[in-house]
């Protein structure tokens, strides 16, 4: 009797394992495509679409938004440049934190590439960069330039 509760254990065990790893296998790829189509509406500089697929944008309006990406001369690189080593470090339901190199291209200093940890929010079922990482990249931080006066 023993011996039938390991075997079907086993059994179970083994039409149970490949489903949780292909549901882990779908959700990399939904974190990659989306992040890689957020890159694909930088580059090709539809700035508004862009706006509507980050989160966190506090209040950052739209318009001061596009202008700053107008001014910004760094873009994602294209096609298999434009994310290597994609990495899935912590995924929850509406959370996620990924590890990928960006290539980037643009103006003579900008580094051709930037591996680090990227923050992605689940909002209305769609998988959403931050504004900040998106300024990061592009090198226009959110502040404002102080000036002085003497």
């Amino acid at each position: 009797m023993r011996l039938i509760r390991m075997r079907t254990l086993c059994l179970l065990l083994m039409l149970l394992l490949p489903a949780v790893h292909t549901r882990a296998e779908t959700a990399s790829t939904q974190l990659e495509q989306a992040m890689s189509e957020t890159l694909d509406q930088w580059r090709e500089g539809r700035y508004e679409q862009l706006f509507d697929r980050l989160a966190h944008r506090g209040r950052t309006s739209r318009e001061a938004f596009i202008k700053k990406m107008h001014e910004s001369t760094t873009r994602p690189a294209c096609c298999f440049q434009k994310m290597e080593h994609f990495k899935v470090l912590n995924e929850k339901r509406t959370q996620a934190t990924v590890y990928v190199t960006i290539g980037l291209e643009g103006a003579p200093n900008v580094p051709q590439s930037c591996t680090r940890e990227f923050k992605l929010t689940q909002e209305e079922g769609v998988w959403k960069m931050q504004l900040n990482d998106i300024y990061s990249l592009a090198g226009a931080t959110g502040k404002k330039k102080r000036t002085h006066h003497r």
